[in-house]
């Protein structure tokens, strides 16, 4: 479980001095909840979230205990260090918009041919209850060749989640290398 402190103030100053100690500053917010305003250790942060197997995961801050999602990150424009994150909490009958990672497995027939591997989209915005969340969207992707890709229409949705996105937009495909 990863666990955060409490930030007391939200001043420009005190946010800076918790970025210079390390910290990541997040929001928690959640339906029918009061913001929480957190903090977390950056590498603790992390190495958390690389080592998580499920969309949703367990926090702590100041002894209450949330599941959440991720929602929003911010970086740095120059240095890339992650800066802020917005946190929703996943509660239970709910429905919210939940972002799924798209995940491949195989190598294309396309990469033969001068092709690459493009991901269109590596997170894919759904609509539903946790209970209903999908851990992710798997596609093989061994037959696809130059040129081919699957679509938004392509995905098989579990009962009770919604897609907003256009049926049309590619998900994953081989582009032609130039």
């Amino acid at each position: 479980m990863l666990k955060g402190i409490l930030r007391d103030s939200i001043a420009k100053q005190s946010t800076k001095q918790l970025r210079r100690d390390g910290y990541l500053i997040a929001n928690i917010y959640g339906k029918g909840m009061e913001n929480v305003n957190a903090a977390f250790m950056v590498n603790d942060y992390i190495r958390f979230l690389k080592a998580k197997e499920t969309v949703a995961f367990d926090i702590e801050v100041s002894g209450n205990t949330y599941k959440v999602v991720v929602q929003e990150y911010q970086k740095d424009p120059v240095t890339s260090q992650l800066i802020h994150v917005d946190l929703m909490v996943a509660q239970p009958n709910v429905r919210a918009t939940y972002k799924v990672p798209v995940t491949t497995s195989g190598t294309p027939k396309g990469l033969k041919n001068k092709g690459l591997l493009a991901f269109h989209r590596d997170r894919v915005a759904v609509k539903c209850t946790i209970e209903n969340l999908p851990e992710s969207f798997h596609f093989d992707v061994t037959e696809l060749d130059t040129g081919d890709n699957y679509l938004v229409r392509d995905i098989k949705l579990p009962e009770g989640v919604e897609c907003f996105l256009d049926p049309r937009v590619p998900v994953v495909g081989v582009i032609k290398a130039k």
